[in-house]
């Protein structure tokens, strides 16, 4: 697994406008054992992606009262508050005394105090991601975005708090030092002063061209009601403009930007154009406290608590639209595995939070079976912060025989797209050097492209448009049976809706598509009359299919329509059951 290896030793300077600094987590998190990223439930209270964005993972902290945190999601940085670098002073733990979930949908990082010296006896909690994947692609718009409540004191009762919301740089993880590894502060708030300050660190320290250990920084701005109430805390790292920009957000509003023409080239691209994962944390004391009147005093109150409500990454991609991953769900191998916790399909599985990794030795490969032949048209990698340094992207139409479509001898960043012209059923990553001492590790790698000779399975001519996209449904007979279930390529997962008529399941196919043919794959529980809708808007729709005699199993329906949206309307039950699909697949060009 990889481990933060830089030194404490090896930092300098106070990032004085930002969070702890990075170098310091190396004493908390170096020897930490591996674990297996899972995703966290989407819950209802996460909101909807914004306009053109997708979500790419939430968690909503909804644990029971009382209770500790999924370590395969999150990870406890224990230790000294003096080992991050930043002065201040609390210990770390991961008691529930100091970190835990509330029963009613919140996290808590809670800062306890005992004895009678103000500068000593505090304990807190400080957190973050497992998963270090979570990035704006090129030509593409990633949103970090929580609800939050800041420890609700006053600037007497509250001096020293100092409560954050903030993201490092993955390639922190394997080495590469801070601040050029990049560190975006995306809500901090001292002393109680209901304020925020927003800030990018990046370059050297001190000074560069960042003003470090300062940063680029917003400076403090007014957040009324912020310690008494839930409000927004947000950030876009916009990669489709030009210049690049990172706008930070309070409850939507855009309250400051930083451009890349703000620094030089390379320092931006180090700084900003990866991944990153995310993290909170309650500290006591510190230059930053310091510089706007100290703390803590006597009069600081113990049992001060920052509540998070929720933590969403929604991504927006590139310009044009690529069609459906045709990597996700299909048969995945790999010349070898760290561990049985990352397996070949976690880069398979359309979750960004679940990853492949190898053993620690050159070369590695992993390998996809699309299923039949593909006309391939582009490829995106998401790399773990152990990214491998040189690779290829080889085809075969046997998995035996292979060609090499792309190849990359210096791959410095772990969010990587490249168009391809090549046809194959089989696609290879052929990792031949490592960027670390680990293993290679890929979150995802998704493939488009259409069918050779414009066929399908199942007969006709099309394109499968549905696997991936977006699906909803009228309803879910529980969380196990989701609607996006039928649409992942997987036929060991299925959509099962509600015990009553009439029920829907839809799918957003991202663009306006001429549909040519529906494959429904019905688990047992099938519908006997049932419509297919096509629809521009998702609110008005067409039928271009209808039955009331359908027969379940695996059925072919041609049909003739267009439409953004294609929906599956059940009015009646074949059982006393839902309706259940293990696939519903929509193809049409």
């Amino acid at each position: 697994m990889v481990g933060l290896i830089a030194a404490v030793a090896a930092f300098t300077g106070l990032a004085l406008a930002g969070s702890p600094s990075a170098m310091a987590d190396a004493s908390a998190k170096a020897a930490a054992a591996p674990a297996a990223a899972r995703p966290a439930a989407a819950p209802s209270d996460v909101p909807a992606a914004p306009s053109g964005f997708s979500t790419t993972w939430s968690d909503d902290f909804s644990g029971a009262a009382n209770s500790a945190l999924d370590t395969g999601t999150w990870r406890y940085d224990d230790g000294a508050g003096a080992n991050f670098g930043t002065g201040e002073i609390e210990t770390t733990t991961n008691s529930t005394s100091n970190v835990y979930t509330d029963g009613n949908g919140h996290l808590v990082l809670k800062a306890l105090h005992s004895g009678t010296d103000p500068n000593s006896g505090w304990t807190s909690g400080r957190v973050e991601t497992q998963a270090d994947g979570f990035g704006a692609r090129p030509g593409g718009v990633v949103r970090i975005q929580a609800s939050i409540q800041q420890p609700n004191l006053n600037t007497t009762t509250g001096a020293g708090y100092w409560p954050a919301f903030w993201m490092l740089g993955s390639p922190l993880r394997v080495g590469v030092g801070w601040p050029g590894s990049g560190e975006v502060d995306i809500m901090e708030d001292i002393n109680a002063r209901s304020s925020v300050f927003g800030t990018l660190h990046c370059g050297v320290s001190p000074g560069g061209p960042c003003n470090e250990s300062t940063g680029i920084g917003s400076g403090e701005r007014a957040c009324s009601g912020c310690q008494t109430g839930y409000h927004t805390y947000a950030v876009e790292i916009d990669r489709s403009t030009s210049p690049e920009q990172i706008r930070y957000y309070l409850d939507g509003a855009n309250y400051f930007t930083v451009n890349s023409s703000q620094v030089d080239a390379t320092t931006w691209a180090n700084a900003v154009d990866h991944s990153y994962y995310v993290i909170f944390d309650l500290a006591i004391g510190g230059a930053f406290p310091g510089a706007f009147g100290g703390g803590p005093t006597s009069a600081t109150a113990s049992g001060g608590q920052m509540n998070i409500d929720y933590v969403a990454v929604y991504n927006k991609p590139a310009a044009g639209d690529l069609g459906a991953n045709i990597a996700q769900g299909k048969p995945t191998t790999s010349s070898s595995n760290e561990s049985a916790d990352f397996p070949a399909s976690n880069a398979t599985d359309g979750n960004i939070s679940t990853r492949w990794s190898s053993g620690f030795s050159d070369p590695q490969w992993l390998q996809v079976d699309l299923g039949q032949s593909y006309q391939l048209t582009h490829a995106s990698l998401t790399w773990e912060a152990a990214a491998a340094a040189a690779y290829q992207l080889q085809v075969s139409a046997d998995g035996q025989n292979w060609t090499t479509a792309y190849t990359n001898s210096n791959s410095p960043q772990d969010l990587q797209d490249t168009a391809l012209n090549t046809t194959g059923r089989y696609v290879r990553v052929y990792a031949t050097a490592r960027a670390s001492q680990y293993g290679d590790s890929l979150y995802e790698l998704a493939l488009y492209g259409t069918p050779s000779g414009g066929s399908n399975p199942g007969g006709g001519t099309g394109t499968l448009l549905s696997q991936g996209r977006t699906a909803t449904a009228s309803s879910t007979e529980n969380g196990s049976f989701p609607a996006s279930a039928a649409v992942d390529g997987n036929a060991g997962t299925r959509w099962s809706s509600g015990f009553s008529d009439p029920q829907w399941l839809q799918v957003d196919l991202g663009a306006t598509h001429t549909i040519g043919k529906v494959e429904l794959n019905w688990e047992t529980a099938y519908g006997t009359a049932f419509q297919i809708q096509t629809s521009p808007d998702g609110q008005n729709w067409t039928s271009v299919y209808s039955t009331t005699s359908g027969t379940g199993g695996d059925q072919t329906l041609a049909v003739t329509g267009s439409g953004r949206y294609v929906r599956l309307y059940g009015t009646q039950r074949a059982t006393q059951y839902g309706y259940s699909l293990w696939e519903f697949q929509v193809y049409g060009s």
